[in-house]
């Protein structure tokens, strides 16, 4: 029997975390407090209505902190990130959450057509200067509950992060759970993304990301 050789999967890296928080300013306060280190104001995604402030976290990464935008006209399509479940957005009352991660992917049509779990459709965006495309599912939910990265790809040459001021904020690990972490691992490895994310068993999905910071160790 000849051997079938899959192709490697093209590179992608961990762009950015997204914490979700019931208001902008509840999120920013609470970044604020546990880290040490205050977000900037980011902008407003228009077509999803939502809104954000990034913190540094090193060379081309970053945490966004992002909201249901109040002046904002409701999307006609569900928000990302699931930020239109109601059970989310319980829970959000309680505390800001970590609820997905980005990858940044350098052929995101081929990467997400090699994934094994959907990521959704490639949607083109833009907000000032900065133009991107990125993997929204149609339902706005997460893929794998948000252990299974969403795909961009930035196509101008400059990045978010590369504006942000130094934070003295980095990220030590990132780890999750799963009921079922052989698949999320294999969607991993499809997108060249084995080693960047530990997944381990649950019956409930997690995300968490241990981070240095001015305050030490601290857990989002």
């Amino acid at each position: 029997m000849t051997e079938v050789r899959r192709a490697n999967p093209p590179p992608a890296w961990l762009d950015h975390l997204v914490l979700a928080a019931t208001t902008l300013a509840d999120g920013i306060a609470f970044v604020a407090e546990t880290t040490g280190a205050t977000p900037q104001p980011g902008g407003k995604h228009v077509a999803m209505g939502t809104h954000n402030a990034l913190l540094r976290l090193g060379e081309r990464v970053y945490l966004e902190i992002i909201a249901i935008d109040p002046d904002g006209a409701k999307p006609p399509r569900p928000r990302w990130f699931d930020l239109d479940d109601i059970a989310l957005q319980s829970e959000l009352t309680e505390r800001p959450q970590l609820v997905a991660w980005v990858a940044r992917a350098t052929d995101i049509e081929r990467s997400a057509a090699s994934c094994p779990i959907p990521l959704g459709t490639i949607t083109p965006m833009a907000r000032g200067d900065y133009r991107w495309r990125i993997t929204i599912p149609d339902d706005g939910r997460r893929p794998a509950t948000g252990i299974v990265p969403t795909l961009i790809q930035w196509d101008v040459p400059m990045h978010p992060a590369d504006r942000l001021p130094t934070s003295g904020v980095s990220i030590a690990q990132v780890a999750a759970a799963h009921a079922d972490p052989a698949s999320v691992r294999t969607a991993l490895a499809a997108l060249g993304l084995a080693d960047a994310v530990q997944v381990t068993y649950d019956r409930y999905p997690r995300l968490a990301a241990l981070l240095r910071t001015p305050r030490g160790l601290v857990t989002l």
